[in-house]
């Protein structure tokens, strides 16, 4: 049996945008202190996230190959060999059914990000991003997103065409030659005289939040409309 993630995913329009469930695999090369264990007590004992049981199973199903092939649950790894697991994959729906190109350029590429569609494969998301759709649906790869909003905001994406354009536009937006400006709504009042922050943000990707510690420079203006 070949395990086998399709180039192009079957989505599935309801009240949204699904992803038909498939197959991926997740690659990783033997390290050296994985050498002489078993493939089950390797699966075991550095991913612990499944029981013991889940990865026996797996590699009697083929679910779990080295080097490409199938191998018993006896079977002891050596170092540097490739070991696949394929894990069949249901991503979350998106609330979006589109993502609108708004500018093709030779270097460049704009789109309208819609709410609820991050922007590349990250977490439970892979087929199922801006990045994801485009290829699939426009045959647009590979794209290199140069800055990234966050999956509930919608907004304009600029996605280079190429690694050494996405350089030049992060080098633009580091050194300060782009802005961005954003529109929300809020609760309450908010005051009538420009709110000006800046401090340096630190983002901690493990706990989804912000501090303003020991991070990256960053000065953010807000006006009241």
């Amino acid at each position: 049996i070949v395990w086998q993630t399709p180039a192009n995913p079957d989505y599935i329009f309801r009240n949204g945008r699904y992803v038909k469930p498939y197959y991926f695999e997740f690659i990783s090369h033997a390290k050296n202190r994985w050498a002489g264990k078993t493939i089950v007590d390797l699966f075991a004992d550095e991913f612990k996230g499944r029981k013991r049981d889940y990865y026996d199973s797996a590699v009697k199903s083929g679910r779990i190959q080295v080097n490409g092939k199938t191998v018993s649950v006896s079977y002891r790894v050596q170092s540097s060999q490739k070991i696949s697991h394929f894990v069949h994959r249901h991503e979350p729906p998106v609330m979006a059914s589109n993502v609108t190109i708004l500018h093709e350029g030779e270097d460049v590429l704009t789109v309208c990000k819609p709410a609820s569609v991050p922007v590349h494969p990250c977490g439970q998301y892979r087929k199922n991003t801006v990045v994801g759709i485009l290829q699939a649906e426009h045959d647009l790869a590979p794209l290199f997103p140069i800055h990234r909003l966050d999956r509930l905001v919608s907004g304009l994406l600029i996605l280079a065409r190429s690694a050494s354009q996405a350089e030049i536009f992060r080098q633009q937006i580091e050194s300060g030659l782009v802005q961005k400006q954003y529109i929300a709504k809020v609760v309450g009042e908010f005051p009538e005289e420009e709110q000006v922050v800046n401090l340096r943000v630190n983002f901690n990707a493990r706990e989804g939040r912000s501090t303003v510690e020991n991070g990256k420079a960053a000065c953010t203006k807000f006006t009241r409309i």
